[in-house]
């Protein structure tokens, strides 16, 4: 699923290999992750972006990336997605939501998208450590109290097909189809990315028939099915969560 435990070997211990990207736009809650991740080895690096656009230039700029921590709620983070986007662009790399909210329904839309784990903000330092640490060797990690909700719960059947038709998207497509929910028109696309305009109009002739749409706005209709019900901002705590 992930390139993590190919790069730790077979037991998994060599976490000073690990490159984690710090996501959030909370600089004390950066600091906390950074303290928690550089804990796991002396090597281990770490990057940070304060928002999605961010998020996404570093890991184009840097493969080596082993992991995100994603705050759920971020600037350019529309609910849910900034998690799709990465998993769609960057499929090799395991993403953590980060979240002061941790209610059952949004971390069962997280981890039906492919989320990793999901770290409440609230979590001390001991226990982020040990949450970095599972989802490096490949667990998905989740508090107790969270585990026990979502025991038994089955994925939502609407956000599993949006899920898997997102996938099949390539990591171009899923950034056209980006750009056409923001009302842009071929052209614009194509500056954007600077690219042809008929190969922008190849992607979204793509784009339909893989997400079984017909137009431009049953496709953006699509993708803002990723919205939480309720936009909520995470404020950060006295230990900077």
């Amino acid at each position: 699923m992930y390139a993590v435990r190919d790069k730790r070997g077979a037991t998994g211990d060599n976490r000073a290999m690990a490159v984690i990207l710090i996501a959030d736009d909370h600089p004390l809650f950066r600091a906390a992750l950074r303290q928690a991740a550089q804990g796991l080895g002396e090597d281990t690096r770490t990057l940070e972006a304060e928002d999605l656009d961010g998020a996404l230039a570093q890991l184009q700029a840097d493969a080596s990336v082993d992991l995100v921590l994603l705050d759920l709620h971020m600037p350019g983070n529309h609910g849910l997605a900034g998690l799709a986007a990465i998993r769609a662009q960057f499929p090799q790399v395991a993403v953590a939501v980060c979240s002061g909210h941790d209610d059952p329904a949004i971390v069962r839309r997280a981890l039906d998208h492919g989320a990793a784990g999901f770290i409440p903000k609230r979590t001390d330092m001991s226990t982020m450590r040990h949450a970095i640490a599972a989802i490096l060797d490949c667990d998905v990690w989740l508090p107790a109290e969270l585990r026990a909700a979502l025991d038994g719960s089955r994925p939502d059947p609407a956000d599993h097909d949006l899920a898997q038709r997102l996938t099949r998207l390539t990591p171009q497509q899923f950034r056209v189809l980006a750009l056409v929910a923001e009302g842009l028109l071929n052209k614009q696309i194509a500056d954007r990315l600077d690219v042809q305009e008929r190969t922008v109009k190849a992607h979204v002739t793509a784009i339909f028939e893989k997400l079984g749409v017909r137009n431009r706005t049953q496709a953006s209709v699509l993708l803002r099915e990723l919205s939480l019900s309720e936009p909520l901002v995470d404020e950060p705590t006295q230990d900077g969560g």
